[in-house]
C-alpha cells in the first residue's frame, strides 16, 4: 500500500507539474512585453542578452530574429540627440561598436551591477569599471525614468572601438557582434583619412561629390520631366501639362537633397557635422515638400474655379474654392512643419500637450480668430454678397475686393480699402446693392410757374414717350406726373427704373435720360426754374411819409 501510495503522489506531483509547464506562457508568447530598463542591471542584462541573441541568429541565418534582437538592444540606448530618421542606423552602429568593445575588456558579472532594490540606496548613474560607458537615468522624454545608456557612451562608442579593437575577445564573452569594417573604408587610401575639423578628407571629398551629384541629380530630373512634359501637350486636357508645370521646380530639388540625405549614412559622418549637415537637408527637404503640395493646391484651386465657370456659377463660387485652397495649404503648412520637427527628434505630441497647458488662455486668445473663421464659412454658405458686389454695411460703402479667412475687403469709392472682421459682417445687416435687377431714378424738375397747361401736359407726355424709347428703362413701372407747386417752380415727379448690369452702365443710362429730357424741354420751349424771389414794394400814405 505504501508502495501503491508513493506511486500515486509520484504521478500526481508530475501530472500537474507538466500541466502547468503547458499552461505557463512564454516569453515568445508575450510579443508586448517591453524592454526591461527599469535599473542598470536591467539595462545591461537586456543589452548583452539581446546582442547575444543577434549575433547567434545571424550565424544561423536568422535574419528576422537577429533584427528583432538588435532592435531590443537599440531600445537600450539615448538617442535623444540623434536626427530622427538616422536614430535606427545609428542606434544599429553604436550597439555593435558598444558589444564589441565590452567584449574586449570586461566580463560582465551582473551581481555588481546595481539593481536599486534598496531605495535608499538607489543610483541615477552607473559607469561600467575602468571604462567611460555609462547607463544614466533619463530625465526627460518619452522615456523618462528609464536607464540607458547615456548620450555621451552612444556619441563616443565609435571611439571606444577604436580603442581596443586590437584587443582579442574574453573567453568568457559573447565574442562580438560580428563587425565588419564598412567597404568604403577599407577602400579609401590612407592620405585621405586625416583628420581636418573633425572629419575625415576622404569624407569632406565626398560630401563635395554628393553636393554635385544631387545638382546633377537635379538637372537630370527637369530633363525628365520636360520630356514627360512634352509627351503630356499631345493630350486632350491640360491638366496633366499644368500638373507638370507645378512639380517641375520643387521635384528636382527634392530629388536632390533626397541623395544628399541618402549621401550621409554613406559617409558615415558623426558629431556635430553630422547634425548640422541632418538639419540643414530636413529643413530643405520639407521646405520643398511643402512647395510641391503648395503648386499642387494652386492647380487644384484653378481646376474648382474652371468647374464652376463651366457650370454657369461666378463670384461666390470662386471665394469658395480659394477658402478650400487656403485651408488646404495652412494644413500642409501645419502638418510639414510638424512632421519637421518630429524628424528633428523633438515629440510632437509632448509639444502639443506641453502648449495644452495654457489651452485656457489660448483658447480665448482664439476667440476672435474663431469667430471670424466661422463668420467667414457663413458668409460662404449664406452668400449674402460676392465679388464686385456694391454692399452698405454700417457706415461702409463700396464693392467687395476679397472675402478672406478673417475678413472681408472693401474698395470704397475714396479708392481706399477697408477691410471689415467676417464676424461683424455675419451679425450686421447688409445693403446689396450689386444684387438690383433694377436701378430706381427719382427726379424732381422744377419748370417756372409761367408755363401753359399745354405744354405741361406736351412735356409730361414726351417724358414718357422718352421713358418707353430709351432700350434701358422699364417700361411697365415708372412714373411721370405734374406733382407739386413748388416755392418758386411747378415739380414733375420721373420716377422710373433703369435695367442695367453695374454702377458705370447705371451712370450712363441716367446721363443719356437726362439729356434726352433737356432736349425735350428745348423744343417745347419750356423753361426750367431756378430760386427766386419777387419783392412787392407799395407807396406809403402821405402821412407816413
Amino acid at each position: 500500500m505504501k508502495f501503491l501510495y508513493k506511486i500515486i503522489i509520484l504521478f500526481s506531483i508530475f501530472y500537474y507539474s507538466s500541466a502547468y509547464s503547458e499552461d505557463k506562457p512564454k516569453l515568445e508568447d508575450k510579443p508586448l512585453i517591453g524592454v526591461k530598463t527599469d535599473h542598470p542591471r536591467d539595462t545591461m542584462r537586456t543589452f548583452m542578452t539581446s546582442m547575444n541573441d543577434y549575433k547567434s541568429s545571424k550565424q544561423n541565418g536568422n535574419i528576422e530574429r537577429a533584427n528583432e534582437s538588435l532592435e531590443k538592444a537599440i531600445r537600450t540606448l539615448n538617442l535623444d540627440d540623434i536626427p530622427f530618421l538616422l536614430q535606427t542606423e545609428k542606434g544599429e552602429e553604436a550597439a555593435i561598436y558598444l558589444k564589441e568593445t565590452i567584449d574586449r575588456i570586461i566580463s560582465i558579472d551582473y551581481d555588481y551591477i546595481p539593481d536599486n532594490s534598496e531605495k535608499e540606496n538607489s543610483v541615477t548613474r552607473w559607469r561600467l569599471k575602468d571604462t567611460e560607458i555609462t547607463i544614466n537615468k533619463a530625465d526627460k522624454g518619452e522615456r523618462s525614468g528609464e536607464f540607458l545608456f547615456s548620450k555621451d557612451t552612444v556619441y563616443r562608442s565609435k571611439e571606444f572601438y577604436d580603442k581596443v579593437k586590437h584587443l582579442p575577445y574574453l573567453e568568457d564573452s559573447g565574442k562580438g557582434a560580428l563587425y565588419q569594417q564598412p567597404v568604403l573604408e577599407k577602400i579609401v587610401p590612407a592620405w585621405s583619412k586625416k583628420i581636418y575639423f573633425g572629419i575625415a578628407l576622404w569624407q569632406w571629398i565626398g560630401i563635395a561629390s554628393a553636393v554635385f551629384i544631387g545638382l546633377m541629380f537635379r538637372l537630370i530630373s527637369r530633363a525628365i520631366l520636360t520630356l514627360i512634359h512634352k509627351l503630356a501637350a499631345k493630350s486632350q486636357t491640360e491638366w496633366d501639362d499644368k500638373i507638370i508645370e507645378a512639380i517641375s521646380s520643387p521635384i528636382g530639388y527634392i530629388v536632390s537633397t533626397g541623395f544628399w540625405y541618402f549621401s550621409l549614412g554613406i559617409l558615415k559622418l558623426e558629431g556635430t557635422i553630422l547634425s548640422i549637415l541632418t538639419f540643414s537637408i530636413q529643413i530643405l527637404l520639407s521646405a520643398f515638400i511643402i512647395w510641391l503640395l503648395y503648386a499642387l493646391a494652386n492647380v487644384f484651386s484653378e481646376y474648382l474655379t474652371e468647374i464652376d465657370s463651366e457650370n454657369g456659377n461666378k463670384g461666390m463660387d470662386k471665394q469658395i474654392a480659394n477658402l478650400i485652397t487656403r485651408t488646404i495649404k495652412s494644413v500642409i503648412v501645419l502638418f510639414g512643419v510638424l512632421i519637421t520637427i518630429q524628424n528633428m527628434g523633438i515629440n510632437v505630441m509632448s509639444l502639443l500637450a506641453g502648449l495644452g497647458i495654457g489651452g485656457l488662455a489660448f483658447a480665448l486668445a482664439a476667440k476672435d480668430t474663431a469667430a471670424n473663421l466661422f463668420g467667414s464659412i457663413m458668409i460662404l454658405i449664406d452668400r449674402p454678397f460676392k465679388l464686385g458686389d456694391w454692399i452698405k454695411i454700417g457706415s461702409n460703402e463700396g464693392t467687395v475686393e476679397e472675402i478672406g479667412l478673417r475678413s472681408t475687403r472693401i474698395r470704397t469709392f475714396y479708392d481706399s480699402v477697408i477691410s471689415i472682421p467676417n464676424m461683424d459682417m455675419a451679425v450686421s445687416p447688409i445693403d446689396n446693392m450689386g444684387q438690383r435687377k433694377f436701378r430706381r431714378v427719382v427726379a424732381n424738375l422744377g419748370i417756372t410757374y409761367g408755363t401753359p397747361v399745354a405744354k405741361i401736359e406736351a412735356f409730361i407726355a414726351g417724358i414718357k414717350k422718352i421713358i418707353q424709347d430709351e432700350p434701358n428703362t422699364r417700361k411697365e413701372n415708372y412714373h411721370v406726373v405734374f406733382n407739386k407747386f413748388g416755392d418758386f417752380n411747378l415739380e414733375i415727379l420721373v420716377y422710373v427704373f433703369l435695367k442695367v448690369p453695374d454702377w458705370s452702365v447705371e451712370l450712363v443710362s441716367k446721363q443719356d435720360l437726362y439729356l434726352k429730357i433737356i432736349r425735350l424741354a428745348e423744343d417745347l420751349e419750356v423753361e426750367f426754374a431756378f430760386p427766386t424771389q419777387t419783392l412787392h414794394v407799395e407807396s406809403l400814405p402821405d402821412n407816413m411819409k
